[in-house]
């Protein structure tokens, strides 16, 4: 593998709800620049099969390296679980992979608690990920997940800090699954949007973790190792979509915090 830092790194999700991720990326290394895919023509892969999602996956992981990105990440849940190991062996030595699951477990696994919740989508939870994970690092662990398929589309709606919200969350939320937990996994980039009002259902008595921030942390860490900081600020960002509605443009601000402007690519 041979890059230079001046390279920029490689997003991607099944839709825009990676943004999250990007946007904690950029606050953590301002110098850096970023290409984002957000799969827009097959959201939410939380509803897809594990051999369509590694398809999906190796077809843009192909695309952003052949942008010369010096890492991937892998913004997204389902394609993390479902396509993480397979990139890793089709790529081998072509670029530095991240995925979003990693770094949580590892987060949550340090502290040592007794009893703790997972919400995602069908897909993530389905695939068993991070209960599999959270026991290999501290085995004894009692994991509770719970698949919670409304969330997502409800957030990319716009219906987050309202009643619609509210009544969602409080039916899942509310679930025996999750009662006596400890802390809570938000195992899906949408989520931190509504991370506010889980921590006020909980009323702060449950620890509450998503991936942005400690994402953020390991791409740093995974870069300074390899010698990959960019030093020279150029904010030469884009963002790609593989279907576009006017629509998309509206939600991205919501996940991204500040307007950007999307380049459709058809992809397929």
């Amino acid at each position: 593998m041979q890059h230079q830092p001046s390279e920029p790194i490689g997003i991607f999700d099944s839709g825009i709800g990676g943004l999250t991720v990007a946007n904690a990326i950029i606050r953590a290394l301002p110098n850096e620049d970023i290409i984002y895919f957000g799969d827009t023509a097959h959201l939410p892969y939380g509803e897809k099969s594990a051999d369509a999602i590694r398809y999906y996956a190796l077809r843009i992981a192909k695309f952003l390296l052949e942008r010369h990105c010096k890492m991937v990440v892998i913004a997204c849940n389902s394609a993390s679980s479902a396509a993480y190991r397979v990139l890793l062996e089709f790529f081998k030595g072509q670029a530095l992979f991240v995925n979003v699951v990693d770094p949580l477990v590892e987060s949550v696994a340090a502290r040592r608690f007794h009893k703790v919740g997972v919400i995602a989508t069908k897909a993530t939870i389905q695939s068993g990920i991070y209960e599999q994970q959270l026991l290999h690092l501290q085995p004894g662990l009692e994991v509770r997940p719970l698949a919670t398929p409304l969330l997502a589309p409800m957030i990319e709606e716009g219906f987050v800090h309202n009643e619609v919200s509210q009544v969602v969350l409080e039916s899942y939320l509310g679930h025996e699954q999750l009662r006596g937990i400890e802390a809570l996994l938000l195992a899906c980039t949408h989520y931190p949007l509504i991370k506010p009002e889980i921590e006020a259902f909980f009323k702060n008595q449950v620890e509450v973790f998503d991936s942005t921030d400690v994402v953020a942390a390991e791409v740093k860490r995974k870069l300074s190792e390899h010698q990959l900081l960019n030093d020279r600020r150029r904010h030469a960002h884009r963002f790609f979509v593989s279907d576009y509605t006017p629509t998309f443009e509206h939600t991205t601000r919501i996940f991204y915090r500040e307007e950007i402007s999307l380049e459709h690519y058809a992809m397929w």
